[in-house]
């Protein structure tokens, strides 16, 4: 009976994928050849295919798979190993924007068509986007709620960044140590307190998302230095105390392309 389900699960994400791409061929390409010349023809069809279908396609899939596991780490669309987790900060939203305006980071801009355009325009003229969008990651079965950066040299290519995602702090404190923490979805209010479950990385370069090709950045393999950065970051502006340590689960080791030691630094916000 589960070699049944998995087959059937297996030949319904087959033809999700089937449909994925009949759509961006003989639909999205063909409507815009028609209208206009195949270079614009070709990049309308990316955009669409890269941003709208195949991530929707592949999250599709993803939720008929029904992968249920413990991640240490976020998800990207395409359901592979994106950037662990590795900090976690508890406070509200506003807590947790003021911290780090006080340190000079920028809030990431939506990822859109337009800010994607524009992050684009950034990389191949090398011109600053402090605010540029991040791609989405997954964690708690959604994308990231708010994200932060700060450019290094002004180079729109290479940045420390992190991203968050809330859960109220009560639930959080009831479900940490089980599987119900991580499987739940609720976001918690504006003025909640709440547990930020954060994923910090050092982007280094350019590169493109696995299966939905995405423009986005190559980061640094080693978070485990940019999690001691960004701590030191946090400390040295004096907008977080009572630092401690949670492991969450058994120590990663290698995860993706990722080193990490599985160790989520913990502070309480107090700006």
């Amino acid at each position: 009976m589960r070699m049944l389900r998995r087959l059937l699960q297996r030949l319904l994400v087959v033809a999700v994928g089937a449909v994925a791409i009949w759509l961006i061929v003989f639909v999205i390409f063909d409507f815009a050849d028609r209208r206009l010349p195949w270079v614009m023809a070709l990049a309308v069809t990316y955009g669409l295919a890269a941003y709208v279908v195949l991530p929707r396609a592949i999250r599709l899939g993803l939720r008929i798979l029904q992968r249920g596991r413990v991640p240490s780490y976020t998800l990207t669309g395409d359901g592979l190993p994106g950037d662990p987790v590795n900090i976690a900060l508890i406070g509200t939203k506003r807590q947790l924007c003021e911290a780090f305006a006080v340190m000079g980071w920028s809030e990431a801009a939506p990822l859109d068509v337009r800010s994607s355009v524009r992050m684009v325009r950034a990389f191949v003229l090398k011109e600053a986007y402090p605010n540029a969008p991040f791609s989405t990651l997954y964690l708690f079965g959604r994308g990231q709620d708010i994200g932060f950066q700060l450019p290094i040299d002004n180079n729109p290519r290479k940045r420390h960044h992190v991203r968050f995602w809330g859960r109220s702090a009560t639930r959080a404190e009831q479900t940490i140590d089980t599987p119900d923490f991580w499987f739940g979805t609720d976001r918690p209010a504006p003025d909640e307190e709440a547990l930020w479950v954060g994923a910090a990385t050092k982007d280094i370069g350019f590169s493109l998302t696995r299966l939905s090709f995405q423009i986005t950045h190559a980061t640094d393999d080693d978070t485990n230095l940019e999690r001691d950065f960004l701590v030191q970051e946090l400390l040295r502006h004096d907008v977080i105390a009572n630092i401690r340590s949670h492991r969450s689960g058994e120590t990663i080791g290698k995860v993706n392309k990722y080193v990490t030691d599985g160790e989520i630094a913990v502070a309480d916000l107090k700006v």
